[in-house]
């Protein structure tokens, strides 16, 4: 390293070392001008002299008492050259009155700065520490000039080898996008992890959707984590990925962290009562998250009273879906129970339960004092007409409840005729739909119905004898329908069906597979037809279809 030689004034300031020969001549002038200082003109050679030999030496001060208002400043300390970092010494700027200034002209006054010879180790000391070389200067503007990669693409395909599974070309053409479907792809917990890593600093993604990849539990714990950081996600769908007990305590203590996260979806993971447990706890204590889907779950009895406590707890959550569970007896009561102290929960699936008619008195009693609630779904809960009656009960005062869907309970015409008759006897209430799917009514409840209708003009009751005016129309040229009495026609199931195509059995079919199956099974669709059905069930457009897709379709179909 070159060292650039500096000195220290008396005044502890650093200015650069002139030549000997300089310094000789300065030393000269300035004792002739000491000597001679009656000499005006000569005072005044000896001081340009000096200052030509070093610009920092051109400093005016003045001696005569005649110049009174002087400011003195110190100018601020930075470098004055590209060999200098210290300051220039303090001077002392003058203000003339009109007639001074031909005689200031005349005067100059100069100050003397000896010069002081240093020791090698003061100019290691500056060298060493106190200045960066160019190469230092250089690595940090390289460091400033990176871009900083907003996808995370970069790091997944580290992550991805780290982790020893392939890059997905899916997941790297839509990095950028603000919705990421990756359903069926089956990226088991080590693609979930090298998932993750990239997440953790991507900003675009704001709904992601990993369904049916088998995550298990240490995938769910990598998920966990990336969206304890990631605060750009709002929704992401985790259904179908056996996530279980462990998984279950990872998202738990990430719901309790997240404060961006709005919906989440955990249907089909296998959570019971054991996992239910640790849920409990994070709906009774998170405040952002908006939609909890917690169906298709084995949930049962054992937490229901700590399930209850904690929907009371609870003020953020809009949307609850406990269907599909085992929800029985006391466990049915204690949700009741939380309904009724819960002031924000909007809509509330508790369908294919086994709420029975306890169950549904404890939530007719919730209605009567619950002002928030809009939606209630209670079908398939073994509701008989008693248990309609009682549920009919907190109809009576009820003023929020817009939507009730009790299809497919043993409760007959007579009870869809007292929950109906609760409505018409409550001039507050909001009801304009009923869903009594499956259940046939006899003329005593159409000629009840005509008259509500009167009270209640926009209100639409759907039973077993006008199914049909609730059924969408659909195109003649409809390819899944046509599929769909192909199959029924031929008492074919869905599995079997696909596996025709699938000799593979990966679940997992080319489209170009796809199309040679349907013309080998003589399915009665044409080409146009058949590309409308393709479409269509190859929602995500890479050219493979898979069966729970396919069956999803034909199922809502």
């Amino acid at each position: 390293m070159v060292h650039r030689k500096k000195v220290l004034t008396p005044n502890k300031l650093l200015i650069p070392l002139v030549d000997k020969e300089e310094e000789e001549k300065v030393s000269s002038e300035n004792a002739d001008t000491t000597s001679t200082a009656a000499s005006a003109s000569t005072a005044t050679s000896a001081s340009i002299s000096a200052s030509a030999v070093n610009p920092l030496n051109r400093i005016s001060t003045p001696t005569s008492t005649q110049y009174l208002g002087g400011v003195s400043s110190r100018p601020p300390n930075r470098p004055r050259n590209s060999y200098s970092r210290g300051s220039v010494n303090p001077k002392t700027i003058v203000r003339l009155h009109g007639s001074d200034v031909k005689e200031y002209k005349a005067e100059i006054c100069q100050i003397t700065i000896p010069i002081i010879e240093t020791s090698e180790e003061s100019l290691e000391e500056l060298s060493d520490d106190d200045m960066l070389t160019e190469g230092e200067l250089d690595t940090q503007q390289d460091e400033g000039l990176k871009v900083y990669d907003v996808t995370g693409k970069s790091k997944y395909k580290e992550a991805c080898e780290m982790y020893g599974v392939v890059p997905i070309s899916c997941f790297l053409r839509n990095m950028n996008s603000t919705e990421l479907s990756m359903m069926h792809y089956g990226l088991g917990s080590q693609g979930t992890k090298a998932i993750s890593v990239s997440l953790v600093t991507n900003t675009s993604i704001t709904k992601l959707n990993l369904k049916d990849n088998w995550l298990e539990a240490e995938g769910a714990q990598a998920i966990a984590e990336m969206l304890k950081e990631n605060c750009y996600i709002t929704e992401i769908d985790l259904s179908d990925n056996q996530l279980g007990v462990e998984g279950a305590r990872a998202i738990t203590a990430m719901l309790v962290e997240n404060v961006t996260l709005l919906k989440i979806v955990l249907s089909g993971n296998y959570f019971d009562d054991h996992a239910a447990e640790y849920l409990a706890k994070a709906i009774g204590s998170i405040l952002k998250l908006q939609i909890l889907n917690l169906s298709h779950n084995k949930i049962g009895n054992t937490l229901g009273e700590e399930l209850g406590n904690a929907l009371a707890e609870n003020s953020g959550l809009h949307e609850l879906n406990l269907s599909w569970n085992y929800l029985r007896g006391k466990a049915c009561i204690a949700v009741a129970d939380g309904l009724k102290d819960n002031f924000s929960l909007k809509v509330l699936d508790l369908s294919y339960n086994g709420f029975g008619n306890e169950g549904a008195k404890a939530l007719g009693e919730a209605l009567k004092v619950n002002n928030v609630l809009e939606q209630l779904n209670v079908s398939n809960n073994r509701i008989s007409p008693e248990g309609a009656v009682w549920l009919s009960i907190g109809l009576r005062s009820n003023s929020t409840l817009t939507v009730l869907n009790m299809a497919r309970n043993p409760m007959r015409s007579a009870g869809c005729y007292g929950i109906l008759k609760a409505i018409k006897e409550n001039p507050k209430s909001a009801i304009v739909s009923l869903d009594f799917s499956d259940i046939i009514v006899n003329e005593d409840f159409e000629d009840l119905f005509s008259e509500v209708k009167e009270q209640i003009p926009n209100l639409q009751v759907k039973h077993e004898r006008n199914a049909d005016q609730f059924k969408k129309a659909r195109s003649k040229a409809d390819p899944l329908t046509k599929l769909k009495e192909y199959m029924k026609e031929n008492h074919l199931q869905l599995e079997h069906f696909f596996e025709s195509f699938d000799t593979a059995e990966t679940r997992c079919i080319s489209v170009r597979e796809f199309l040679e199956g349907l013309t080998n099974a003589k399915v009665p669709l044409n080409e146009v037809e058949q590309q409308k059905l393709i479409d269509v069930v190859d929602k995500e457009k890479n050219g493979e279809i898979y069966f729970s897709v396919l069956n999803e379709f034909l199922l809502n179909n």
